[in-house]
């Protein structure tokens, strides 16, 4: 099937139809004592929630199994058979709750409200009162804060009926959250205050300290802080003395806000200060990177405060070096796992490890393979019930914990892994040292009321007070959803495009104008800052271009040159700057601790372009292959490639023919001896992960990538899907798969559409394929952050390579050249056309 000129490169993502909701009937000191192992995953759910406006916890799958109702009975009697599927009902809910979208937590209380019905049958309050209160919590959950509390108000008369006192505080303790959440401070108080004589009757010390906590947290909000501080002092020695850290994280956070309420700045520096200790070190405990990240994000609202709070100290006495500390506690927020994948990446995991423990990992991984393979074959069938496929897909999560819990064991009795020392997170001066006297860092943190930047140089530190989040947000959305990555702008007059990123570019750059001259910018963005390609931002102090070369400033359009449409007011801040993004101001350094020992690889290039998907491709001229297909791995890597669209509803991958000419017109700027190249049916797997590749010192991908940010795992490269004989071949490339390549690149380049972007984790940014070829090994990473134009990225690539190849040019001074020329053609002035690709990792 042949597409025109102007066709997209597509890339289908999968989001999650949540991205957010509030938690705020969760304990997040428990949460804390989930991940880090102080509290067995079948103990009941806490007994206290937090309050709304405290740190969010993880995320609903990781939050710890809930219990059996009751134990199983032997279906005897009719009575007992009502027992026994009441309770399979309640599992089921509780499957549905721990997946943790909107959809399935709709359809955990209908399975709820079904078990209901059955324990009313045979009379069972304890049974009514749990899921009765349940229902209220899945409720709450979804912010349906009136039908929370009209189940959680069934439940608590038949806790009292039963004499379940903790049951009773547990009910009480959620009443009162919900109350908070609408404002009603006093039916809070009463409730929070009933709850409290029933948690130190039952001997409940860590709950009683959570509800103290939350009892002052409602005085602070309504002004009373003495009080407040009186219920925060009785709360914090009973955690210390039950040893819940989580807690007493918890408490110093709210005290920490109260003393700044008070204007007392130190005090509150001092208890935040130590919040965040208690903090980093809950986060060393937990062994798993999965949890570890999970939990980082519930408590990025701890830094953000502190960053604030180190800010408002700032302007109060510049002198002190309030806001160089700030922007340590900002980088120390951010990308933690992914600097500690970079500082693991060269151990072998398995050396001198037991053969036991190896043969479990694989006994486990065909175990995934087999239930990934069901649950293709299932969900290609319509006639599966839901219910099945709910159970599969548990049973997958199930194995995969384990396969997690292996891989910790893994390491611990790796010699390698015992010696390494994780790196701590830089410093400004070990910052600044990173840095060149031609580059400036402009790093962001968006906070609710007010946003930062911090602009750095090798010997000075500026800081600025931004808009709040919501404001940001607002501008960038509108920018990268409406203009960039919309195909309806190409062709358009760059005019309405020009507004919208000059909206945002007051907003984020206008503060730091002075500062820029033509100096390389080295982005840490946040939030929505993360999609934005700050090429495509108006220079708001346009000077002449400052390309080398005779005739170069000519050929480029000036601020005010007129375009289709009329007068064009725009100078993108491409013209001037060379641009590279990263997650964090740290990740530079221990990037270059990694590659500073990698052999320099001989050759030049490596290029894939153009697969072959189906057997409808005109380049598969002999009659499609019926026999049946007895390899397990590639039956196993379709049926993931089929799940994943699936997921993005998509039937067919179409062919990138435009992917082979650009390919073709790469490689005419290098010698045969120094490239190796697949076209067609030799794209494929086999190819890609061939150790070949690590001789090659630019690595070159075109063709699709699928990006699912609810199944990261699902996330991968599409290469060629059959053979030349027309049989199916294993096609599909993984995330986790090219976290184990070897890739000692100088440069990746993925010249697919949306590469650069992921799963978005707060305190770890994108968690996509960049970080995966990061680990990989390459220096460098250049991604697209939208969908891309075929005509457009064929262009570009060309002239990326050329100002390589030919020009010497850096990777990140030629993609700036490559960009710019594009620009000064009107066909692609518009930056839908241009700035979709960005630079990640080295600049030098």
């Amino acid at each position: 099937m042949k597409r025109s000129a102007k066709s997209q490169r597509v890339c289908w993502r999968f989001l999650p139809k949540l991205t957010r909701y509030s938690l705020t009937l969760l304990l997040s000191a428990v949460m804390l004592a989930d991940a880090v192992g102080a509290t067995p995953r079948n103990q009941e759910l806490p007994t206290l929630p937090p309050l709304p406006t405290l740190p969010t916890v993880p995320p609903l799958p990781t939050l710890p199994t809930l219990p059996p109702l009751l134990p199983q009975q032997p279906e005897t009697t009719q009575q007992n058979a009502t027992r026994a599927a009441a309770e399979r009902l309640y599992q089921e809910g509780m499957q549905l709750y721990e997946q943790g979208t909107a959809e399935s937590l709709q359809q955990a209380i209908i399975k709820y409200q079904e078990a209901l019905k059955l324990w009313q049958q045979v009379d069972d309050k304890p049974g009514q009162a749990l899921t009765f209160y349940f229902i209220g919590f899945v409720y709450s959950l979804l912010g349906e804060n009136q039908e929370a509390l009209k189940y959680y108000n069934q439940a608590l008369p038949i806790r009292r009926e039963v004499g379940d006192r903790g049951g009773e505080a547990t009910t009480l303790s959620s009443i009162g959250t919900v109350y908070f959440s609408l404002g009603e401070n006093q039916q809070a108080l009463k409730y929070f205050n009933q709850a409290l004589p029933i948690l130190r009757a039952v001997g409940d010390r860590g709950d009683e300290a959570s509800t103290l906590n939350n009892i002052g947290f409602v005085y602070s909000s309504l002004g009373e802080k003495q009080e407040a501080l009186k219920y925060y002092n009785q709360a914090l020695p009973i955690s210390r003395a039950v040893g819940d850290r989580g807690g007493e994280a918890n408490t110093l956070f709210t005290t920490a806000l109260l003393e700044r309420d008070r204007t007392n700045l130190q005090q509150a520096q001092t208890h935040i200060q130590a919040a965040i200790e208690i903090i980093e070190d809950l986060r060393t405990k937990i062994a798993d990177k999965e949890l570890r990240a999970s939990y980082f994000a519930s408590v990025q609202d701890y830094y953000k405060f502190y960053i604030d709070l180190l800010m408002e100290l700032h302007k109060k006495d510049p002198s002190k070096g309030y806001d160089a500390l700030a922007l340590e506690v900002s980088d120390r927020s951010r990308a933690r796992v992914l600097i500690e994948l970079l500082t693991e990446a060269r151990i072998d995991i398995k050396k001198g490890i037991d053969p036991t423990l190896l043969a479990e990992e694989r006994r486990l991984q065909l175990q995934i393979n087999a239930q990934e393979k069901l649950l293709s074959e299932l969900a290609s069938k319509k006639e599966t019930p839901e219910q099945v496929l709910t159970n599969t897909k548990q049973q997958i999560e199930d194995i995969l914990q384990q396969q997690r819990e292996l891989q910790i064991q893994i390491r611990a009795k790796n010699p390698e892994y015992a010696d390494l020392i994780y790196p701590q997170p830089l410093t400004l001066k070990q910052i600044q040292q990173q840095l060149d006297k031609d580059t400036l860092l402009l790093q962001y943190s968006l906070g609710e009321e007010r946003s930062y930047l911090w602009a750095v140089t090798p010997d000075s530190l500026s800081s600025y007070e931004l808009p709040g989040r919501e404001k940001i947000d607002k501008a960038a959305k509108n920018l990268y959803n409406n203009y960039l990555r919309n195909p309806g702008m190409q062709g358009v007059s760059p005019e309405e495009t020009a507004k919208a990123a000059n909206e945002l570019s007051q907003l984020i750059l206008a503060p730091v104008a002075d500062k820029l001259g033509q100096k390389r910018l080295v982005i840490v963005g946040d939030d929505a800052l993360q999609y934005i390609p700050f090429a495509a931002l108006t220079d708001l102090t346009p000077q002449p271009p400052s390309l080398s070369g005779k005739g170069e400033q000519d050929k480029l359009p000036s601020p005010h040159r007129r375009g289709v449409g009329g007068e064009v007011n725009y100078q993108p801040l491409v013209v001037n700057h060379e641009i590279i993004s990263l997650p964090s101001a740290s990740t530079i350094a221990i990037l270059r601790k990694q590659i500073k020992g990698q052999i320099k690889a001989a050759k030049t290039l490596a290029i894939l372009a153009d697969p072959v998907f189906s057997a409808n491709d005109e380049r598969f001229t002999g009659k499609s292959s019926n026999v049946a297909n007895n390899n397990i791995d590639q039956q196993l890597e379709n049926s993931a490639l089929k799940r994943s669209m699936r997921n993005i509803n998509r039937s067919e991958i179409q062919r990138l023919e435009g992917t082979e000419k650009e390919a073709r017109e790469i490689l005419k700027l290098v010698s045969p001896s120094e490239n190796l190249q697949a076209f067609g049916f030799d794209a494929n797997y086999n190819w890609a992960t061939s150790d070949q590749l690590s001789q090659y010192k630019m690595l070159h991908f075109a063709t699709h990538g699928f990006l699912d940010s609810t199944d990261p795992e699902l996330s991968g490269i599409v290469l060629s899907l059959i053979d030349k004989q027309g049989k199916p071949q294993r096609g599909f490339l993984r995330l986790n798969e090219i976290f184990n390549l070897n890739f000692p690149a100088e440069l990746v380049v993925l010249s697919a559409c949306e590469t650069g972007l992921g799963k978005e984790v707060k305190g770890e940014g994108l968690v996509g394929l960049t970080r995966g070829l990061m680990y990989a090994g390459a220096a460098r990473v250049v991604v697209s952050l939208w969908n891309v134009d075929d005509e457009a990225t064929s262009l570009l690539m060309s002239q990326f390579y050329s100002q390589m190849l030919q020009q010497g040019k850096t990777p990140a001074a030629a993609l700036r050249a490559a960009q710019l020329k594009m620009w000064s053609q009107e066909q692609w002035r518009n930056p839908y056309s241009w700035s979709a690709f960005t630079l990640l990792g080295e600049w030098r």
